[in-house]
């Protein structure tokens, strides 16, 4: 598996978002595209039921498995769990910003302390074989320079580090919610193509704004790869088309209509429902399926309505594709 290949599109680390059923789902859409966790913090995986995090179907292959945290023993530790898992890759976050990575001093508080995060990568990649990326902005609160920016990246990648995901905003760690800090910072694409052409020996992926396959194909031009977020989640029809265009899998797009792709996904639906799994957690990664289509508002009250109290998720689902109008 050449993880440098699939790594020209992958979907983003997004909490309460990126779960297995979310990556299965993904996965029945592109062979190719890298799948990310949602990030899992060291105190989850060392101090509760690591299973639960760390739980997979190898049909989501490749997969990367995020970690949040600060302490480079724990986090080596954990890179361990993450690779005997079957994981292909274990991420460090830098980047986020909300409150409770603050709490903990981590996520976006990193890149305050290039030398930790340089141990922390250290620590992790001596624990694995597996290869370790690093995910963050290009800067935090006032340290937004390109100079920063350019010495936090030349300090990890001093550590040994060469694979680098990069949000294009920066962080602001007070005054900003975590929505506001997907979108209010400007985007500076122009920091991540320079560090691309200054140090052309590292692997960097483009974060941010970025929401069509078009776009995905400009990027690719001058960068190695480009991770995609909430538009996959809210349309995740977009990729379909992924594997030929981004990829050049002269294989056709398995599927031609959106309610193919449901009825692929049912058959998992019903085994997991059959362990137990809520139906609430298995239909709310469909909600944005169906966005334009006619009937597209309906599908989703029909869904949110019902998920809390069916019995049948699958069910529950082909009566929601009832409500749509698809050509």
């Amino acid at each position: 598996m050449n993880i440098d290949f699939n790594r020209r599109l992958s979907i983003a680390p997004m909490l309460d978002c990126t779960d297995r059923h979310e990556r299965y789902f993904l996965r029945l859409l592109s062979k190719h595209i890298l799948l990310y966790s949602e990030m899992v913090t060291t105190n989850a995986l060392l101090h509760t039921d690591p299973d639960q995090f760390l739980r997979h179907q190898e049909f989501e292959y490749p997969a990367v498995l995020q970690l949040g945290g600060s302490n480079p023993a724990d986090l080596a530790k954990c890179s361990k769990m993450v690779e005997q898992s079957g994981f292909q890759e274990v991420n460090l976050n830098c980047g986020c910003p909300s409150d409770r990575v603050q709490n903990g001093n981590f996520g976006a508080c990193l890149m305050k302390d290039k030398n930790l995060v340089a141990d922390c990568f250290k620590a992790m990649q001596d624990a694995v074989s597996i290869p370790v990326s690093i995910k963050c902005r290009i800067g935090v609160d006032e340290l937004d320079s390109w100079e920063f920016f350019r010495d936090f990246i030349g300090t990890i990648a001093d550590a040994g580090c060469r694979v680098f995901i990069v949000h294009a905003r920066k962080a602001w760690l007070k005054g900003l919610s975590p929505k506001e800090n997907r979108e209010v910072p400007p985007l500076h694409y122009d920091f991540v193509h320079r560090l691309k052409a200054e140090m052309p020996q590292l692997n960097i992926s483009i974060n941010g704004g970025i929401k069509t396959l078009d776009q995905v194909q400009e990027q690719l031009q001058d960068l190695d790869g480009v991770m995609v977020g909430r538009e996959a989640y809210e349309n995740p029809w977009f990729l379909r088309d992924a594997d030929e265009r981004i990829f050049g899998d002269s294989e056709p797009p398995r599927f031609s209509l959106r309610k193919e792709l449901l009825e692929a996904y049912l058959p998992y639906v019903e085994m997991e429902a059959a362990r137990g799994t809520p139906a609430t957690i298995l239909v709310r990664h469909l909600y944005g399926l169906f966005n334009g289509k006619p009937g597209a508002r309906k599908y989703r009250q029909y869904l949110g309505e019902n998920a809390p109290k069916t019995k049948s998720p699958a069910e529950l689902i082909r009566r929601a594709m009832d409500l749509v109008t698809e050509p």
